[in-house]
């Protein structure tokens, strides 16, 4: 794999007994890009990122990740992937701090462990008071907001979100989309995010993989796709782009 591909996935294929969740998904993200694959609730996006993640076994094709056959050498990528599922929860009775902290453990090798924890706080970007309270006060999106601090925070060379912003506000999901951004280009971090918002995708991703009934649509930058099927926003594209799959 080229120093500049984080992830290939070729020919991928999954089946859940003898229903075909991944259909053919090929698709490259490039190292250091922030990569959004966008479709509907049960297009296939989480089922992908899982595999990726070294957490399901594909049917067939490849992947690799980093440079390394995943999952036949998921051990060999691990320490340097950070994933965050969608369901993902803070334990509840510690402090934000101290889940901080917990993940920073996890990952710190030979790295400090409160340095680690300090670029956290950073990216949470919440008040120390909040960060000394216990998670079960917390609302979604403080959790969401420690949660995405902690992926980020351990500088992997890979992170994967599923659907980050999920189930926010308005004001926690844009401060999700800006931290992504932010702190992707200044630790250096490859992101592969998934999300069924195309408004957000538009917004923070270089390229995107629209994604249907496990099926690959359109992938490249949002002014390519667009052009490409002569559609104004993201929305219109993917309308057309069904429509056409589905004639």
């Amino acid at each position: 794999m080229s120093d500049h591909v984080a992830v290939r996935v070729s020919g991928l294929r999954k089946l859940f007994g003898k229903t075909e969740v991944l259909r053919g998904v090929s698709l490259e993200v490039r190292a250091g890009e922030v990569f959004g694959v966008v479709g509907p609730n049960g297009a296939g996006k989480t089922t992908l990122l899982r595999i990726v993640a070294g957490l399901l076994r594909p049917s067939s094709g490849e992947v690799e990740v980093l440079g390394h056959r995943v999952p036949e050498e998921v051990d060999r990528v691990r320490r340097h992937v950070s994933y965050l599922p969608e369901e993902a929860n803070l334990y509840a009775r510690l402090t934000g701090l101290e889940n901080l902290r917990l993940f920073a453990m996890a990952y710190a090798g030979n790295r400090d462990v409160g340095e680690i924890v300090e670029l956290g706080t950073a990216i949470a970007g919440l008040p120390e008071s909040d960060l000394k309270r216990r998670a079960e006060t917390y609302s979604k999106g403080m959790s969401r907001r420690v949660l995405v601090a902690a992926s980020l925070m351990v500088r992997p060379r890979l992170t994967i979100l599923d659907e980050p912003t999920a189930g926010l506000d308005v004001v926690s999901a844009r401060y999700v989309r800006e931290v992504v951004r932010r702190f992707s280009r200044e630790l250096g971090t490859t992101v592969l995010l998934s999300s069924h918002n195309m408004f957000e995708v538009s917004k923070v991703c270089d390229r995107v993989a629209l994604i249907y009934s496990g099926r690959v649509l359109a992938l490249g930058r949002v002014d390519e796709i667009l052009a490409g099927v002569g559609a104004e926003d993201l929305e219109e594209a993917f309308a057309k782009l069904v429509g056409g799959e589905g004639a």
